[in-house]
């Protein structure tokens, strides 16, 4: 039976950014759909002062329509497609950095509609909560203020999080690009950063939302690691890998590696197309 490909994106992101590897998985026979969580994609909030000429003072006021989204939100949201998505078959969820915190939400709910979770260099909490990770050696080399070199406006008092990716300060596009997309040209960084949304959600769960044994732990996982990634580091990755496979020793995560960085899979879609097109042969022979 042909799975379906569930891809889940992260911080900023939308569905829009699935696009050529969607192309590239189509090529390869697979079917696929791409998820806009709450509040992304057509529902974001794209306000006339973010146009040019730009006014910041006013961004920083203009409501979003992110604002109030919780995790629980994202949850119910995905599992209202995978239900939907499983009616045709074996279902492979696929989600990307803060993408991962969703998914596993998702599976603690509902694992029986998840033939197979994929995290591509993606949070997947169990230790402890995603904020904490921050302060970790593993996460280091980090610099978690680079998105404030462009933050607009108070979070607290804008109940979201607000980043002028249409800035031209070159200290800002130098930080993000280091952290994204260090490996891609910079027209390829410059075209995937205008595919970003200016408004993300604040939360990123409690410890009630770290993968659990009983439901999470019973679905097949795999974890694509990307060597290269800046934002999340291979060292805190492979601590992610540890702590699940400690968690369901009988069920560890079958790892994967891709060279580049965060972004570089996304730009250049083949080799991870070609992965998970083997993970699809795999969860097919199973269903």
């Amino acid at each position: 039976m042909q799975p379906t490909f569930v891809l889940v994106h992260g911080a900023f992101a939308n569905s829009f950014s699935f696009a050529p590897l969607q192309a590239e998985l189509g090529l390869l026979g697979h079917r696929s759909v791409a998820v806009d969580l709450p509040g992304h994609g057509f529902r974001a909030t794209y306000a006339r002062a973010y146009q040019a000429p730009q006014d910041l003072d006013a961004l920083a006021t203009v409501p979003g329509s992110i604002k109030g989204v919780t995790l629980a939100d994202n949850a119910a949201h995905l599992i209202g497609i995978l239900e939907r998505a499983k009616q045709n078959g074996p279902v492979i969820l696929v989600a990307h950095s803060r993408g991962g915190i969703t998914a596993t939400a998702a599976a603690n709910a509902r694992p029986d509609l998840i033939d197979r979770v994929v995290y591509v260099s993606a949070w997947c909490p169990v230790d402890l909560d995603v904020n904490d990770y921050y302060a970790e050696p593993e996460m280091a080399a980090v610099d978690a203020s680079a998105l404030g070199l462009a933050l607009v406006g108070d979070p607290a008092e804008l109940g979201l999080l607000r980043v002028n990716f249409r800035t031209a300060d070159p200290a800002a596009l130098a930080a993000y690009k280091a952290a994204f997309l260090a490996d891609g040209t910079d027209e390829e960084f410059l075209t995937f950063l205008n595919t970003f949304q200016p408004d993300e959600n604040l939360d990123v769960g409690t410890s009630a939302d770290r993968a659990q044994a009983a439901t999470w732990g019973r679905v097949p996982k795999t974890y694509v690691r990307l060597a290269g990634d800046a934002s999340l580091p291979l060292a805190m990755q492979d601590r992610l890998i540890r702590e699940g496979d400690a968690l369901t020793p009988e069920n560890p995560y079958d790892v994967r590696t891709l060279e580049g960085s965060h972004l570089k899979w996304l730009v250049d879609p083949a080799p991870a197309a070609r992965v998970l097109g083997e993970l699809a042969a795999l969860t097919g022979r199973s269903a």
